[in-house]
């Protein structure tokens, strides 16, 4: 028996439609609506015949639903929240796909009607490319789920989710919000801070000009460039809800940037190499995990072009 028969939807991006592609392909009796704020991606989405019914608008999407998603960037989930407040169905789970957790708590607590079930989620799952046409059903597979329900959340609408995400191919996590949100700052948010700057820097060096920062881009750079051509209206918002675990971490890599930075001044051979070693079981313990393959650079194409 599947813990939902109906399921909204709101939001129709990279993850909002993969995740309708998802349930279409492993939970093809659900009950989909979608929508999305945009009126270009609801045509768009009609066109692929990615849902069951496309909503005009969050209120109307949420009807009857007995599991809602947010898939919007999370500046918009307190504006979202107060949208479907007064839609949402007795004993409904609201959930959501966002890359920061405590926020979304503190977004959305407030708001929910009694009897209604609040669990952030997380599918650590993405690429850098957004929009209706970007997602695929796959994309969960084999990915983590981390569920951050708050205190005193009603242990069976924990499972029905759980049961949710495992029946799309993820594997599920519980989590504290704070301890998700330091850890993404860690492998997520800090690295896509990274990038941007690192774009930003070899674009407005002197002396170097853009045609040559594209012409001989290496394989770090390119891949830097990769990860910085991600949606930046949700990155602005992942970097400003989450910003004290950001800040947090971030001081800690400017301090060990530093150290590295002494290391190569002064010509010290021993700490550059350790370091450098340690870094490369990290990659090695990724594979390991199944968390990515082992395929010669990076699965990219580097046959010259015809």
């Amino acid at each position: 028996m599947l813990a939902f028969s109906r399921v909204a939807i709101i939001g129709m991006g990279l993850i909002g439609s993969s995740l309708a592609r998802a349930i279409r392909a492993q939970l093809p009796t659900v009950r989909l609506t979608v929508t999305d704020a945009d009126p270009a991606v609801r045509s768009r989405v009609l066109d692929l015949d990615l849902a069951d019914d496309v909503a005009d608008n969050a209120a109307t999407a949420v009807i009857d639903a007995d599991l809602v998603i947010l898939a919007v960037p999370l500046g918009a989930f307190a504006a979202v929240g107060v949208t479907i407040a007064a839609d949402l169905a007795p004993g409904a789970v609201v959930s959501d796909v966002g890359s920061a957790k405590a926020a979304v708590t503190e977004a959305l607590a407030s708001l929910m009607p009694p009897g209604v079930h609040l669990i952030p989620a997380h599918p650590v799952a993405g690429t850098e490319k957004s929009g209706p046409d970007a997602g695929f059903a796959s994309l969960f597979h084999n990915r983590w789920c981390i569920l951050t329900p708050p205190e005193g959340t009603d242990p069976t609408a924990l499972a029905r989710l759980t049961d949710f995400w495992t029946r799309l191919g993820a594997r599920v996590e519980i989590m504290d919000a704070k301890h998700h949100d330091l850890v993404l700052a860690v492998t997520s948010h800090l690295p896509h801070l990274i990038a941007y700057s690192i774009v930003g820097t070899a674009s407005d060096l002197e002396g170097v000009t853009q045609s040559e920062v594209i012409k001989y881009s290496a394989g770090g750079f390119r891949d830097f460039t990769r990860i910085a051509a991600s949606d930046p209206t949700m990155w602005r918002d992942v970097f400003l809800t989450n910003k004290d675990a950001v800040l947090e971490i971030l001081q800690r890599f400017t301090e060990d940037l530093t150290a590295l930075q002494r290391a190569i001044r002064w010509g010290d051979a021993d700490t550059l190499h350790h370091r450098f070693a340690a870094s490369r079981a990290i990659r090695k313990a990724i594979i390991d995990a199944g968390q990515d393959a082992d395929t010669v650079n990076f699965g990219r194409d580097i046959a010259p072009p015809r």
